[in-house]
């Protein structure tokens, strides 16, 4: 089915199912330390729909607990939002100081960039939980005001919560009959509910519509590009042609960010490489490779871009970085 992925622990044995289950979440959601009495006998299924902007998943698993701490943030961060829909039994969830039991039907919203806890009570059944994805990006709300509603429970009662649950639950059972177009659709349709319905519990306002689309399109470019560094052809004539806007346009879309395409191009390549030139498991590669394997052509113009960069060329850093 297009645009969904389906996964259970049944895909591996019994003894590693936990194991494979803590991989599989940090992967699909974010990095957390997962416990659970169930560890032997782990059960858990996951179905992720996968949006243009967003995504919904489901999943259902044996009672645990997961913590993500200080730690966690620091390796892997995707400055995500969640919303997260309780279909089983309790869940006690905890961020920036707020703690909260949900139960079936209720709602909460936590994010990847703060502390957060979660105990998945044991009722006697698997607990079950929907999650909506958020890019903090997209999201055209303040972010002190909606970081204030992390941890608390959510009024899904009221008009906008309860069309939210609504089409969520109706996505969930029709997705396979869509095709990756009207899944596009849909995931803008569900960002839009969402920023209606958390508008409205942090009585702020929502921008004009044309204000929305161009902050979107953004966060598209921006993940294109983190998905294409390798290309040697990725600029800003290829970005634009992808996005079928033109270049022009493309500069007006980031004339008020920090640097330009071209730039944000360059420091991520040069990030990328110096980040292998620190891996010990890649020693063995020539810094000419590791330059290649990130779209420099010439190893002369990366050597002279990563020392404007960095202040040192890229094999002293390595020796550097290195020791031995």
């Amino acid at each position: 089915m297009n645009g969904i992925i389906a996964v259970s622990t049944t895909s591996v044995s019994a003894r590693d199912g936990f194991e494979w289950w803590s991989q599989m979440v940090g992967d699909a959601v974010m990095p957390v330390a997962i416990t659970s009495t169930y560890a032997n006998r782990f059960r858990g299924t996951a179905t992720a729909i996968r949006l243009a902007d967003t995504e919904v998943s489901d999943f259902a698993f044996s009672p645990m607990t997961a913590r993500r701490a200080a730690a966690h943030i620091r390796r892997a961060d995707p400055e995500q939002y969640f919303l997260f829909l309780v279909h089983g039994g309790p869940i006690g969830i905890e961020q920036r100081r707020n703690n909260t039991l949900l139960t079936a039907g209720d709602m909460a919203l936590f994010d990847t960039s703060h502390p957060l806890s979660c105990e998945f009570q044991d009722d006697g059944r698997l607990s079950h939980v929907s999650l909506l994805r958020l890019p903090r990006a997209t999201l055209p709300l303040p972010q002190n005001r909606v970081d204030r509603l992390l941890g608390t429970a959510l009024p899904v009662g009221t008009g906008s919560g309860s069309l939210l649950v609504s089409y969520l639950a109706g996505l969930r059972a029709e997705a396979g009959r869509c095709d990756p177009e009207e899944l596009r659709r849909l995931g803008a349709v569900a960002l839009a509910l969402s920023a209606t319905f958390l508008a409205a519990r942090t009585d702020s306002p929502l921008p004009a519509a044309h204000d929305t689309r161009r902050q979107v399109l953004r966060v598209r470019i921006r993940a294109f590009i983190e998905a294409n560094l390798a290309d040697p052809g990725l600029g800003p004539a290829a970005v634009a042609t992808h996005h079928h806007i033109s270049v022009r346009l493309l500069h007006l879309l980031f004339r008020d960010e920090p640097e330009t395409v071209g730039a944000t191009i360059r420091r991520l390549r040069l990030e990328r490489s110096r980040a292998d030139l620190a891996n010990p498991d890649l020693g063995h590669r020539r810094i000419g490779e590791i330059a290649e394997r990130w779209g420099f052509r010439h190893q002369a113009d990366y050597t002279r871009a990563f020392r404007r960069a960095y202040g040192i060329p890229p094999s002293d850093f390595r020796r550097q970085a290195l020791p031995g």
